[in-house]
């Protein structure tokens, strides 16, 4: 079962039916106990409003010293004294009619009166989480700073009852500074992230008397939209206020949690996050940005890798999410929205592949990419760019197989030497020779500082690129430089290249002599 949750729009569950994979969107159904709904409920308006009932049971008149029913109360519980009724009518911002459904103690006016804590006019969740057997509710729109803890063992039950330790909780993160919750996250603790601070709820088990909240930094989550929360290898990934990302780990050392910088060296990347989710096949942390590009981060936490790389394509990224293994994003392409998976065996954007049992020169299909000049790989073999009309791509020669999409460049290039160190200041440098570790790449272009040269990957010359596929090359290729680096901001190398052709570069060795 999944939630979702949004501030504006009552929340719902995601629901798994069959065995067939199918899901179905339903309302949350909060729990209803002979005829009682245990849903959270506060208590809204001026604090010397008061509500006299006209009677204690039966159908009564509700009148309030000052205005507080809205035509949205309608049909919704309400609670004086913690005693329940449900408004049938109202009839102006201080009259309604109600039916009790516990017997009230009198009918005297009463400042003890509640509302549901979620409706229309208040506003519904903002995040939610599971922890402890426990539904989390952080914030919503009219109680930003507010948590809920549902009863243990029943998730959409919320009675606070006599505080029993299984009972329901509820507590504001009261200190310095009110900052709405963004997000819930269930890890070594009960993690809260607000807009100007991190917190950590523990209590082993939770229960409303054992229950303790903590500070632990204040960074603060950004505030114009919730940006959801990764776990990677035991720390949470959040996007901060000031459009980074920062990892909420625990240290054994000083028994709390830090808030590390994982974009100290790329804030060039990183601008208004917007999305952010974990693939953990690929170790990608995938964060999409106001922009419209993705700032990739290669994490592996274990062994301190963290880089990062920009990922762009011919239109604006709107959001990412990971489902069943594979990489979905939402991609707006000139006015038209649609969701594209990633695959591996693809190596255009936008795609399609199709096969024939006779080769074919007409391939139909591809109506989402009409008027586009596209990138073309017929039975593995790169052709010139080819115009798409009406959905259909003619090619030049029949072809048992195509892929075709908008082409996308990769480019690869060293960090600028470091001549600030010690030993190298004030020094001259000049590259010797660079070896590229491929693996199953059959071409290969590299620019040495005179401009991007095909590069021979085996003694004999290859087939050409528009004859027969060219074979995949595995290994090393050692390629030598000439003259002195005089700009030491440009890349002593450098590949890119946008042909529809698997690439995967191991490793990069670069030789260099230095003058004295």
């Amino acid at each position: 079962m999944l939630l979702l949750v949004h501030p504006e729009v009552p929340p719902k569950r995601l629901v798994r039916e069959g065995a067939e994979g199918r899901f179905r969107l339903e309302p949350w159904e909060w729990r209803v106990e002979e005829g009682l709904s245990r849903m959270p409920f506060h208590r809204f308006g001026a604090p010397e409003a008061t509500v006299a009932p006209s009677a204690a049971m039966g159908r009564v008149r509700l009148t309030a010293s000052a205005p507080i029913f809205s035509r949205a109360h309608d049909g919704q519980p309400f609670r004086i004294h913690r005693k329940q009724l449900r408004i049938v009518a109202v009839r102006s911002p201080v009259l309604a009619e109600a039916d009790v459904l516990e017997e009230l103690p009198g009918t005297a006016a009463t400042a003890d009166w509640e509302e549901p804590a979620f409706s229309d006019l208040r506003g519904w969740p903002v995040s939610c989480g599971f922890h402890q057997d426990r539904l989390v509710i952080g914030g919503s729109r009219d109680l930003p700073n507010r948590l809920w803890l549902s009863r243990s063992g029943d998730l959409f039950n919320f009675d606070l009852g006599e505080g029993e330790d299984d009972a329901a909780i509820e507590f504001a993160i009261l200190s310095d500074e009110v900052n709405p919750i963004r997000s819930v996250f269930s890890g070594r603790h009960l993690q809260v992230f607000t807009t100007g601070a991190e917190w950590a709820v523990t209590g082993e088990p939770l229960t409303p008397g054992g229950i303790r909240l903590d500070r632990q930094t204040r960074t603060g989550c950004a505030m114009t939209r919730q940006v959801p929360v990764r776990e990677v290898d035991g720390a949470t990934l959040f996007a901060t206020c000031d459009g980074t990302v920062r990892e909420f780990a625990y240290t054994e050392l000083e028994r709390g949690y830090q808030a590390n910088d994982l974009a100290v060296a790329a804030r060039h990347i990183l601008s208004d996050p917007v999305d952010m989710d974990f693939d953990r096949s690929r170790r990608l942390l995938l964060v999409v940005m106001g922009d419209g590009t993705v700032g990739a981060l290669t994490l592996h936490r274990a062994e301190q890798v963290a880089a990062w790389t920009v990922l762009d394509t011919d239109g604006r990224i709107l959001s990412v999410a990971l489902a069943g293994g594979t990489v979905y994003w939402l991609v707006e392409r000139r006015g038209t929205v649609c969701v594209e998976a990633w695959d591996e065996a693809f190596r255009l954007d936008s795609a399609l592949a199709g096969s024939s049992p006779t080769p074919t020169r007409r391939w139909r299909g591809l109506e989402h990419l009409k008027g586009r000049e596209v990138g073309v790989l017929a039975d593995g073999v790169v052709l010139p760019d080819q115009g798409i009309a009406a959905g259909t791509l003619m090619l030049d020669q029949p072809a048992a197989s195509v892929q075709a999409g908008l082409r996308f460049a990769h480019e690869i290039a060293p960090l600028p030497v470091n001549l600030l160190a010690a030993e190298g200041m004030g020094r001259r440098m000049r590259p010797v020779a660079v070896t590229l570790r491929l693996e199953g790449t059959p071409v290969l272009r590299v620019d040495l500082g005179r401009g991007p040269v095909e590069v021979p990957l085996r003694r004999a010359a290859g087939p050409a690129l528009h004859g027969e596929p060219a074979p995949p090359f595995t290994g090393d290729r050692r390629l030598s430089c000439l003259g002195w680096a005089h700009d030491a901001a440009r890349p002593l190398w450098r590949i890119a290249d946008d042909r529809p052709l698997p690439f995967t570069l191991l490793s990069a060795t670069l030789e260099l002599k230095v003058n004295d």
